[in-house]
């Protein structure tokens, strides 16, 4: 399997049309449907369903797609990565983390070292800790910002000299916007909006409120809080969230309201052990190092 025929696959699949791909391509028709016939062949796997007017993918074939953009992916930064001399530093870096007001370090960093080095390029991925992790632990990020403890069997990892608050972000109108904080009693009365991983920091919250917290009275998951902030203001329930990723600061209807005892979240700034790393990110790992360090 050539690469060159992966990034000829992945064009049918975005174009939806072998006629349309080909053009682009700058290939004829019948090669590339060839081509294709021969991967197919290569593959023991029917990849399209052939129709007039369009060409779709079929389950085996949605299957090669994630997996040809890995490849393709992971080849083109590797070939990026080897043109950095002493006096250029090329790469791109993936940074893949959850809502989190530490991001505002890691964007300080990413801001000084493309002023020095504008040939260095950053991609962030923003998901929660189960997205992270694999996206990870199949190459995909170069490094991860994850909730505290961090796998000290898989990563190595720097502490983030920041913590997060938990707490409940909550209408101003609702009957709970006049607390000054948030008890385990008051939780317990109320109808929650939380994250779609069941075990972000279950055990912390757990023992903060004296019963598993799996239950309390759900109304719905959520996967990042934007969204969730909108089931808010539906009216929907309060979202169990930290304090600092939604405004709610001047004519916002919500309002963050903490936990009480207080609850703080610290993170780690992660990446696989034995991770060979570009000339980018070593660079990139040492101002973090620095930073967080002072």
């Amino acid at each position: 399997m050539e690469i060159r025929t992966l990034k000829y696959f992945l064009a049918i699949a975005r174009e939806g049309n072998m006629t349309a791909a080909a053009n682009m391509l700058h290939v004829s028709q019948s090669a590339l449907s060839r081509q294709m016939l021969d991967l197919e062949r290569e593959l023991g796997k029917q990849l399209f369903i052939r129709t007039n007017r369009k060409t779709l993918l079929t389950e085996d074939g949605m299957h090669l797609r994630m997996r040809a953009e890995e490849i393709v992916s992971l080849i083109e930064r590797t070939e990026t990565e080897f043109q950095s001399t002493d006096e250029t530093v090329y790469g791109e870096i993936h940074v893949g983390a959850g809502e989190t007001k530490a991001m505002s370090l890691i964007a300080n960093t990413i801001r000084r070292i493309r002023h020095r080095h504008p040939t260095i390029q950053f991609h962030i991925y923003s998901g929660n800790a189960d997205d992270v992790t694999e996206r990870l632990n199949r190459g995909l990020l170069d490094f991860g910002l994850l909730f505290e403890p961090a796998d000290k069997e898989k990563y190595n990892y720097i502490p983030v000299p920041v913590k997060d608050i938990m707490g409940i972000l909550t209408r101003k109108d609702s009957p709970y916007a006049s607390l000054d904080t948030v008890t385990p009693e008051n939780l317990k009365k109320m109808t929650l909006l939380s994250s779609m991983r069941k075990n972000y920091n279950h055990a912390v919250l757990s023992s903060w409120l004296g019963t598993d917290i799996n239950n309390l009275n759900y109304a719905a998951s959520y996967n990042l809080i934007y969204n969730a902030s909108l089931m808010v203001e539906a009216g929907i329930g309060n979202a169990l969230t930290i304090d600092g990723i939604i405004n709610t600061t001047g004519n916002s209807s919500l309002r963050f309201i903490p936990l009480n005892p207080k609850v703080e979240l610290g993170m780690a700034f992660v990446w696989k052990k034995y991770q060979m790393l570009s000339a980018a990110s070593d660079l990139f790992l040492n101002e973090i190092k620095h930073d967080f360090s002072s």
